[in-house]
């Protein structure tokens, strides 16, 4: 191949980048689309210029055992293999690498122009190494936040010389590490359980997984723990020109029963006056622009979405091109983004149109920004761009969240109004509190997700009498600690420093995976609870959280070159070593507490509650030895006390979810089956509620509907 014929070779992250990078360089904005392989690759011509942009499947290569046994640990040989060598679903990636090298050999120019953060600079970095002859070592990278064609045309004509080593090896060094823990300690649960029990089972524990398994279950600890404890509350209801308001009593708890009643008798029937009123004017500041941590922890609030949901849903719009980079840690919108260029783009679609016009007739445009910042992105932000497509329920929601919050963060702040009246029972003191908003401010823009909370008194002037039309003493009990859901547990592995804002929501649906918790108000399985107590007694260094978090920042420091990626590599061996030696003195201890532990999660996941025949027995699911087919049945079946039995969905996973029907009182389980929503079922086959959705169904069917 001439010299002329060369062109430069772009190695983009997914596909959908590959195209936005092809349409945003080429000249005319329509690259050729060309399939070799069944990869899709893209053809462009910028200023007389031949590109050609690829793409990757996220990561090509990954850390692998390099020699030896399968079935044997500690193992500390690794290398970075193509990953259709040794994942059994990465087969399609072979392809992929060999398009990737044919096109290199014509290649005269190398550019990452994948992600710019860790996984997308090691990403490149590995392709460009290992499928590019070596092609990292002269290569160019691209630095974007958008997939916009401004920024994309910007970042091409603004190439950084070289790649960002220092990212790609901290990228490297964590997966090694990760890899290194994460095989070794898993090998040695699972090896340690298989070998005393007589049925398979995989366990997992890594540098991440243990230390968040371990918060779990200190919490669990707490609630089981927790003794809860009686107060009384004591409540006012008074009635003012027709309308009735609650009053609260000056102490928040009573301790002793006796006091409460005496209060309640003491102001019952009485009239009460009013002794003081204080109006306090305050100032709301706008929220902060989004980290993907609070994004996250917000469509949790609103929308119920789980970390990995709302991850998973913000990368496809970015995507699309309609919000900016998500995996950021930043709180900073700087004014490079374009302030009015965004609201103006915005302003075209009819939703945002009054809101984006009101803030562009602003004379300046400030954000409110919060103290966080990221090297490499900054906060999430919509890029202006309409919509190319229909977008689906989950997307047009974190959409126009991310829309939102962006514009609230230039808004003034909500300038709000406290009134706190003290009313007098009988000597007994008891406040009235009311709240209204003087001027919405940020408000109007972040609606519906900002929350009202305006209580309005009506005028009111001190030594006024109040009607007492009832007084009443509530029982109540200390609560324990509440149980974290997969938002509160993201946000404390934040602030633990443990994970990274890429990974954590990972962890937290690997935990659910395993089986070692469920239920979104998360409650820690027997297993978990199991797992984490045997490691604590034999090997606590497993799940230290100081341990994880000094490696975390260790391995940070490499990004800033204040680290050497082999010594941080060595040093995380020198820790694991005597882990691991640890736990192979006590592998039949291990063993045997682990199988035991496994025994009895798989017992409990087969009992869906109490039997409501003869009600001293467990309904099980039960899996015929003859037909192989499954079903419910008594545990007092075997001694002739009990029949009772129910037909289950086959080929489904069925899980219980410790509710009862509440007509037949037969227990509710959870079914999940290939290719279909899971949905929860009434196991009795004859329940009421069963022939009055068949009645349903007909009905609906004879109406046409």
């Amino acid at each position: 191949m001439s010299s002329k014929d060369k062109y430069t070779l772009i190695i983009a992250e997914k596909p959908d980048a590959a195209l936005r990078i092809a349409q945003a360089l080429d000249d005319n904005e329509k690259p050729r689309k060309i399939v070799a392989y069944n990869v899709p690759y893209y053809e462009a011509h910028h200023n007389d210029e031949k590109i050609v942009v690829v793409p990757a499947l996220g990561h090509l290569y990954t850390v692998a055992q390099e020699r030896g046994r399968r079935n044997y640990y500690p193992v500390f040989n690794f290398k970075w293999f193509p990953k259709y060598a040794v994942e059994r679903g990465a087969q399609r990636t072979k392809n992929w690498l060999k398009t990737i090298s044919k096109l290199a050999n014509g290649a005269s120019t190398f550019i990452n122009g994948c992600d710019y953060d860790i996984e997308g600079s090691l990403i490149g970095y590995t392709i460009l190494k290992y499928a590019c002859n070596n092609a990292e070592k002269n290569a160019k990278r691209m630095k974007f936040s958008t997939l916009t064609k401004k920024e994309l045309e910007e970042a091409y004509n603004n190439l950084m010389p070289h790649l960002d080593f220092s990212l790609a090896e901290a990228g490297q060094t964590r997966h090694e590490v990760d890899w290194l823990y994460g095989i070794n300690l898993s090998r040695a649960l699972t090896l340690a359980a298989n070998n005393w029990s007589k049925k398979y089972a995989t366990l997992s524990t890594g540098r991440v997984q243990g230390p968040t398994l371990k918060f779990l279950v200190e919490r669990e600890r707490e609630i089981q723990a927790f003794v809860p404890t009686p107060f009384w509350v004591i409540k006012a209801t008074v009635e003012i020109n027709g309308a009735v308001y609650d009053a609260e009593f000056e102490r928040e708890r009573i301790e002793q029963k006796v006091e409460a009643d005496e209060i309640v008798r003491a102001c019952a029937g009485k009239t009460a006056s009013v002794k003081e009123i204080e109006v306090r004017t305050f100032r709301q500041a706008p929220p902060v622009p989004f980290d993907i941590g609070a994004l996250q922890a917000e469509a949790y609030r609103l929308f119920g979405f789980t970390p990995s949901r709302t991850l998973s849903i913000a990368e496809r719009l970015y995507l699309d091109a309609l919000i900016s980079y998500p995996r950021t840690s930043s709180q900073k919108l700087p004014p490079t983004i374009g302030y009015d260029e965004i609201l103006t783009s915005l302003r075209r679609n009819p939703e945002y149109q009054n809101l984006a016009s009101e803030l562009l007739a602003k004379t300046t445009l400030k954000p409110n920004e919060g103290v966080r910042e990221d090297p490499a992105h900054p906060a999430v932000y919509p890029t202006g761009n309409l919509p190319e497509r229909s977008l689906e329920v989950g997307e047009k929601k974190i959409f126009d969240l991310i829309v939102k919050r962006f514009m609230a963060v230039f808004s003034n702040p909500a300038i709000k109004q406290g009134v706190k009246v003290t009313i007098a029972i009988n000597g007994y003191t008891f406040f009235l509190h009311g709240r209204r908003i003087l001027e919405d401010g940020w408000l109007k823009f972040y609606q519906p997700y900002s929350k009202s909370d305006e209580v309005l008194l009506p005028h009111l002037e001190k030594g006024q009498k109040i009607v007492i039309k009832e007084i009443a003493r509530e029982d109540k009990f200390s609560q324990p600690p509440p149980r974290y859901n997969p938002s509160s547990l993201l946000k404390l592995m934040e602030e633990q420093g443990i994970g990274t804002k890429a990974t954590r929501a990972e962890i937290i649906d690997t935990l659910y995976n395993r089986g070692y918790i469920r239920d979104e108000r998360i409650v820690v399985t027997d297993l978990g609870f199991n797992v984490t107590e045997i490691l604590e007694s034999i090997c606590p260094t497993v799940i230290s959280i100081e341990l994880t978090k000094e490696l975390e920042s260790k391995m940070e420091k490499i990004e800033t070159r204040m680290e050497i990626r082999r010594n941080v590599l060595m040093e995380a061996v020198g820790y694991l070593k005597p882990i691991l030696e640890n736990l192979k003195m006590n592998e039949k201890t291990l063993g045997e507490r682990l199988s035991e532990a496994i025994r009895l999660s798989r017992l409990e996941e087969r009992v869906l509650g109490n039997c409501p025949i003869c009600k001293t027995g467990k309904l099980l699911i039960i899996r015929s030895k003859k037909t192989g087919k499954q079903f419910v049945g008594c545990t007092n079946y075997k001694t002739g006390l009990c029949e009772a039995s129910a037909p289950l969905p086959q080929f489904a996973i069925i899980k219980p979810t410790g509710k009862v029907c509440t007509i037949c009182h037969w227990p509710i389980v959870r079914v999940q089956a290939r290719n279909r929503r899971p949905w929860n079922l009434c196991i009795y086959s004859k329940c009421p509620t069963k022939e009055e959705r068949k009645q349903f169904a007909l009905r609906r069917l004879q109406q046409g509907v």
